[in-house]
């Protein structure tokens, strides 16, 4: 059985401690903004080896904060941090360097480029269903660019939050990368600053507050937010390779991701023999009736009770409204456990489909003609990403060009986040910019133009005053060079 510690000590800090960070680090702004690639890669590679020192205690705070198994946690919060990094050390020599661009005729003489320079001080939010991942990733990217960073993980997750402080404390001083804690008044401390800066994981209603905010100092937002991912199951997809890929992306972290499918459009051809299916492999995955899958130790709890009851209304209200249990749908609050459920017979107008779900349900719809299943997602708002389940490559390109989504993977699910060649980031209420190896490196960057003009040059001859002969010449000139 799972026990769960809530307080974890050493992480509220007090609005004096606060406003201190913001000061000494801003002292420090243009020193760090300054450094080398080589000295950037050293304070990578400290990192690395303080994650890996600490990661024995990263597996234990993860178990008392929501149960998430070790392993779960190993391959989605610790390995894809530590391949970020080592991606990035691999790269940032190259990144980092100016890049020549041309230079057209009319500014003959001169020579053009893109230099890469830090934002400043950033501001780091991140959530409570990926505490580690999603505040670690972001943060490599920011220390490759050269910038100065407070850290606000998720207060939901204080044990995660307590690790993460003593990895940050190891490696950075105060005046480089600071971890703050507290409750919502520290969250609202910190958007009153004037950051050059915010990153935001979490949801579109705070993403919003997020970008009010920053409003305010005209701070550059990227906002990394959710929404109603849909997975389509076309008549002529594997089944047997289907269900095991979407009940491992709809389950994981017990369906607290953003990216997992919300929900599934399966072809009505092959509705039964899907529901068959997914129902087995459930079977298979976490045990065979109730008791054996609440004592499986390979699924996370959910994270709070307040999410539990959520998720359980969502349940009764959407079967009072006419979809079927087909498995699952029991909860132990002792534990905030619920099991791996799914729904069948759902309809656009029922509760499950009002909002992210953001636990283990997995609503499946019917469809006969795809373009209903396209007109439905577009009326919808931007989701985050698309599955698509299907071996014809003219359904692949039909979806591709007639949808907006902020990722899509084609016959798997989710793991386009595990390519760092790829950005990774919304659309519209899914979110606003994008990370991941170079994306991120650029997230965290003022791309700015750069222009040297040598002695000679056309642009003299446009210098007033316009009647001068010397004007009507270089017009002339540059006309002809124009053509």
């Amino acid at each position: 059985m799972f026990v769960f510690i809530t307080e974890a000590p050493g992480i509220t800090m007090t609005r004096e401690e606060i406003i201190n960070i913001f000061e000494v680090q801003k002292k420090n702004r243009w020193v760090i903004a300054n450094s080398s690639a080589q000295q950037r890669i050293l304070r990578l590679k400290k990192l690395r080896e303080a994650i890996i020192k600490f990661e024995a205690g990263l597996y234990l705070a993860f178990e008392k904060d929501f149960g998430k198994p070790s392993t779960e946690a190993e391959i989605t919060e610790v390995y894809p941090v530590l391949e970020e990094i080592k991606f990035t050390i691999r790269n940032l020599q190259n990144w980092t360097k100016p890049k020549r661009v041309p230079t057209p005729l009319p500014l003959i003489g001169s020579r053009s480029q893109i230099r890469y320079e830090a934002k400043g001080q950033v501001l780091i939010m991140g959530p409570w269903n990926y505490p580690f991942n999603l505040v670690m990733t972001p943060l490599v990217s920011a220390v490759a660019a050269g910038n100065v960073v407070v850290l606000r993980p998720s207060n939901k997750t204080q044990n995660v939050a307590s690790v993460i402080k003593a990895i940050i404390q190891h490696v950075f001083p105060t005046n480089e990368v600071a971890v703050v804690g507290g409750d919502a008044s520290v969250a609202d401390l910190l958007l009153e600053m004037p950051f050059d800066h915010i990153f935001f994981t979490g949801s579109p209603r705070i993403g919003r507050k997020i970008m009010a905010s920053a409003a305010k100092y005209l701070s550059s937002v990227t906002l990394e937010l959710g929404g109603k991912s849909p997975a389509i199951v076309h008549k002529d997809a594997h089944l047997d390779v289907v269900v095991d890929r979407l009940v491992w992306a709809s389950f994981i972290n017990a369906g607290q991701t953003c990216v997992a499918p919300d929900y599934v459009f399966v072809h009505k051809d092959i509705e039964l023999e899907f529901q068959s299916k997914i129902k087995a492999r459930i079977e298979t995955v976490f045990g065979s009736n109730y008791s054996a899958r609440e004592q499986s130790m390979d699924m996370a709890r959910v994270i709070d009770l307040l999410n539990l009851n959520r998720l359980q209304n969502l349940i009764s209200s959407s079967i009072a409204s006419g979809a079927k249990l087909l498995c699952g749908g029991n909860a132990n609050p002792e534990t905030r456990y619920l099991e791996p459920t799914v729904l069948t017979g759902v309809q656009p107008e029922h509760a499950i489909m009002a909002e992210e779900i953001f636990g283990p349900i997995m609503p499946v719809l019917s469809y006969e003609d795809i373009d209903n299943v396209i007109q439905y997602i577009r009326s919808k708002d931007k989701p985050l990403a698309l599955y698509l389940f299907s071996q014809s490559e003219k359904i692949h390109e039909k979806f591709l060009s007639e949808t907006t989504s902020g990722g899509a993977v084609i016959n798997h699910a989710i793991i386009h986040l595990g390519n760092p060649y790829l950005p990774f980031g919304g659309v519209g209420t899914s979110g606003l910019g994008n990370y991941h190896g170079f994306y991120g490196f650029k997230t965290f960057s003022h791309e700015k133009a750069v222009i040297k003009q040598g002695r000679l040059g056309l642009s003299s001859g446009l210098f007033p005053p316009y009647s001068r002969w010397q004007t009507r010449a270089t017009l002339f000139l540059l006309r002809w060079l124009s053509r």
